[in-house]
């Protein structure tokens, strides 16, 4: 699909690094093969894509909003006509089964630009507060972006589409263990004719460049998502310079499932949550808190779902799961799983080892935890993987407070055939964003968490925020 090694982006130029001759394999996790070669950029390409940015940004800053908005339409058509190979790139490199990637994955990328420039058209960029004051929102400056490999397009569009409306320019650090859609992602933006130094895409590691591109006193802002423990790195990185840092981090989010809920429909609709994308999810609701009065139907039920999950090709089209990302994730993961056995939580399906006629790929069986308390080391680390805990309670006031009883608080889930309950419950769980009864989050909502899952605010109007800045200019009215 790509020349490799693949070449990163910088001022409208396809490069290899310049001192650097370090090169780094990314491997398909289904076939353990490598799908592409990467060339590994240093500080000094750092410097040179920063510069370039910053050399670009008084330009494309100027230009008004419609313009911009042109620049972002035209990379929704080209997106969309190569919409197919972005399905097979994401496929490829992460092990996302078809379907998965088709309808969700590489759509996420036309879908966050297509609601940012909605956002962009319904805000109101400037107006005029008491006194005559004039309070305008402008674009912060040079932005780096650091972006995930379980998502990869999903957040790359979620952070470049309200980069580049904003009027920012930026230098884009896609993973390494993903690098194909990034590359795909580039050449889009290459072809839209967006001006040489807006966009800059640089290949590499944390190890390589990370530090770099976060300490670099020409950057203005720094966008992350990723682990919490990268994360903290990051936030000390930029911290010398005093550089915005917006992060969407890690989670462990909890699932209340009240007696009075569906039970059958809230459990295994929470099932296959859990296991969408393999786990790899930050937001996967992968504690699951049942009423103790239809607990032990619930984790039957939980079997039940659990043993109708199928796992298979990603290349195939199908409901089925696809590997873990890589042999160290996988490995990862099997270390978490017998943590739980270790610690005597009660493995009802799945386990260490991988499933029955996969000798090749990293697929981990899909793995559910009853008797667990949430002290345990798998309902308080972040498996990552399709890994479930059941967890039991007594009353409304104990779910909440083993909900809340976790470093993170990205999302969280109630199910109740009480909706004021549900609402009730839903307001004192320290989270970004909760699901009542299998709603779903939209574009246009905010996206991110509270406590050690991240900072500000992706999606949306929200999105465009952590981009900009805010001026008053008094006087204005004369």
């Amino acid at each position: 699909m790509f020349e490799m090694p693949l070449k990163s982006y910088i001022n409208g130029e396809w490069v290899l690094p310049a001192t650097s001759g370090e090169t780094i394999n990314a491997v398909n996790p289904a076939t353990e093969e490598v799908c592409a070669v990467v060339a590994v950029c240093g500080a000094d390409d750092v410097d040179r894509a920063v510069q370039a940015a910053r050399a670009a940004f008084d330009d494309f800053a100027a230009l008004s909003l419609d313009e911009r908005i042109a620049m972002a339409e035209r990379l929704i058509a080209i997106s969309q006509r190569r919409y197919d190979e972005m399905v097979t790139a994401i496929s490829t490199e992460m092990g996302a089964p078809y379907d998965l990637s088709y309808h969700a994955q590489a759509e996420s990328g036309p879908g966050h630009l297509k609601q940012t420039i909605k956002a962009a058209r319904d805000m109101e960029w400037e107006r005029t507060i008491d006194g005559g004051a004039r309070l305008v929102h402008e674009a912060i400056g040079v932005c780096v972006l650091i972006t995930p490999w379980n998502w990869p397009i999903n957040q790359i569009a979620a952070k470049v589409g309200p980069a580049l409306i904003a009027g920012c320019t930026m230098v884009l650090k896609p993973s390494e263990i993903a690098p194909l859609s990034a590359q795909l992602f580039a050449e889009c933006v290459d072809e839209a004719g967006i001006p040489p130094g807006v966009f800059n895409m640089l290949h590499g590691t944390g190890t390589a460049i990370g530090s770099a591109l976060t300490s670099h006193p020409e950057v203005d802002m720094v966008s992350f998502t990723g682990s919490t423990r990268a994360g903290v790195m990051i936030a000390k990185s930029a911290a010398d310079t005093v550089k915005r840092v917006a992060q969407e981090l890690g989670g462990k989010s909890a699932n209340i499932i009240f007696a009075d809920a569906d039970l059958k429909k809230a459990v295994k609709r929470g099932v296959h949550h859990c296991f969408q994308n393999t786990g790899q999810s930050c937001n996967a609701p992968t504690r699951m808190l049942v009423e103790q009065s239809v607990y032990e139907d619930a984790v039957a039920i939980a079997i039940d779902a659990a043993s109708g999950v199928t796992q298979g090709d990603p290349m195939e089209k199908g409901g089925h799961l696809g590997p873990v990302v890589s042999k160290m994730h996988f490995d990862k993961i099997q270390g978490l799983i017998q943590a739980g056995i270790d610690e005597g939580a009660r493995c009802v399906t799945g386990g260490t080892g991988k499933p029955e006629g996969f000798e090749r790929g990293y697929y981990v069986k899909p793995t559910i935890f009853a008797g667990v308390h949430n002290k345990m080391t798998i309902a308080q680390e972040e498996v990552f993987g399709p890994v479930l805990v059941m967890i039991p309670f007594q009353d409304e006031a104990e779910a909440v407070e083993i909900a809340n009883d976790t470093p993170y608080g990205l999302a969280a889930f109630v199910q109740s055939g009480d909706l004021d309950r549900a609402r009730r419950v839903a307001r004192k769980m320290r989270a970004g964003g909760v699901s009542i009864n299998g709603a779903g989050h939209n574009y246009d909502a905010p996206f991110g968490g509270y406590k050690q899952s991240g900072n500000g605010r992706e999606w949306g109007e929200w999105g465009l925020h952590d981009f900009l800045e805010i001026k008053v200019i008094n006087g204005f009215a004369g």
